[in-house]
């Protein structure tokens, strides 16, 4: 670990190139996928319906495709270590963003290469990558293979059934969408986090001690 201690903070190098890429064009994706489904529903007039349907369609088997690559990149890297769930100082990290980061409590599990996400983190992109993108993948190729579903075997669902699914999956990113974004302020300063996601490098307030959390997550 690459450490520089500055201001009581120390640099620490926590994302690759890839992980930066992959961070930005999938919430690429994700802005243009929510504007575009809402049009599709009425809810917005921008592109227009039928150029909504063609983006829309587009991205979403694009996402699908760098969605299996980047689980492809995560069990080859060994990285999905980092998404392997625990309850070790859940409670804890629960408590600081509820009360100690309102009281300048220090984090219970700084970020470190080998434990990049806290327990709470650990528990909700897991639910992410392996639950709710899945679903929403999955209704979304349904919908789109409407017309292939008697060929394909496809039997004991409707559509709108599939359409309620997608609409709610979407509804269910975006609630994420918007915490995401709302953890990303509560760094030791407004922009830390986000700073990070595009140049790698982390800071990490040397009075937070890692050693037992990554003992812990070992």
């Amino acid at each position: 670990m690459n450490a520089n201690h500055q201001n009581g903070l120390r640099k620490v190098y926590l994302y690759t190139r890839y992980e930066r890429f992959w961070h930005w064009f999938q919430a690429a994706m994700i802005l243009v996928l929510l504007v575009t489904g809402l049009e599709i529903h009425g809810s917005l007039r921008l592109l227009g319906f039928q150029r909504a349907v063609t983006v829309h369609n587009f991205l979403g088997l694009t996402w699908l495709a760098s969605f299996a690559f980047f689980i492809f990149w995560v069990f080859t890297t060994g990285e999905w270590k980092q998404y392997v769930p625990t309850t070790r100082k859940l409670l804890e990290v629960v408590r600081y963003y509820t009360v100690g980061i309102f009281t300048g409590q220090p984090h219970p599990c700084p970020k470190t290469p080998e434990a990049k996400h806290n327990p709470l983190q650990r528990l909700a992109y897991l639910a992410l990558a392996a639950l709710l993108l899945p679903l929403q993948m999955a209704t979304g190729l349904l919908y789109w293979m409407y017309n292939s579903w008697a060929e394909l075997g496809v039997k004991g669902m409707t559509l709108s059934s599939v359409a309620a699914l997608h609409v709610l999956g979407g509804f269910a990113i975006l609630s994420f969408l918007i915490v995401h974004i709302y953890m990303t302020t509560t760094g030791h300063t407004l922009m830390a986090h986000i700073k990070a996601m595009f140049t790698g490098w982390e800071d990490i307030p040397t009075g937070e001690r890692t050693d037992e959390w990554e003992k812990r997550v070992a």
